[in-house]
């Protein structure tokens, strides 16, 4: 069982930067995949960057999210993270993080990214 604990979200204009962070109960060294996922009301929830496997270079983001955002992880802390720059006002969104320990899955409580144009 893993704990998840995501904060970071919050108001913030076009074209500004927010740092998410989630944090693991456990260990994340042997996670198989970790990330974010985002979900607007009325839409289903969309992937919007992974890691996958122990290390931090095999990495996946959403097209519209390529060049603005970036997933890291600190195997110390338990704790992956999620820096969003140049940010929209179609990237508000309720953002959850997620891991993956094979064959479970675990999502964080959501927290609440606004981007005011």
């Amino acid at each position: 069982q893993v704990q998840l604990q995501a904060y970071g979200g919050g108001l913030v204009q076009a074209g500004g930067s927010l740092r998410l962070s989630c944090a693991a109960s456990r260990s994340i060294f042997s996670i198989n995949a970790m990330g974010w996922y985002r979900q607007v009301p009325g839409k289903q929830r969309e992937l919007v960057a992974l890691i996958i496997g122990s290390g931090s270079t095999n990495t996946h983001y959403a097209d519209s999210v390529k060049g603005r955002f970036t997933i890291s992880r600190d195997n110390a802390k338990n704790t992956v993270y999620l820096q969003m720059n140049s940010l929209k006002p179609e990237d508000t969104a309720v953002y959850y993080c997620y891991f993956r320990n094979s064959p479970y899955d675990y999502w964080g409580q959501g927290t609440l990214v606004t981007v005011s144009s």
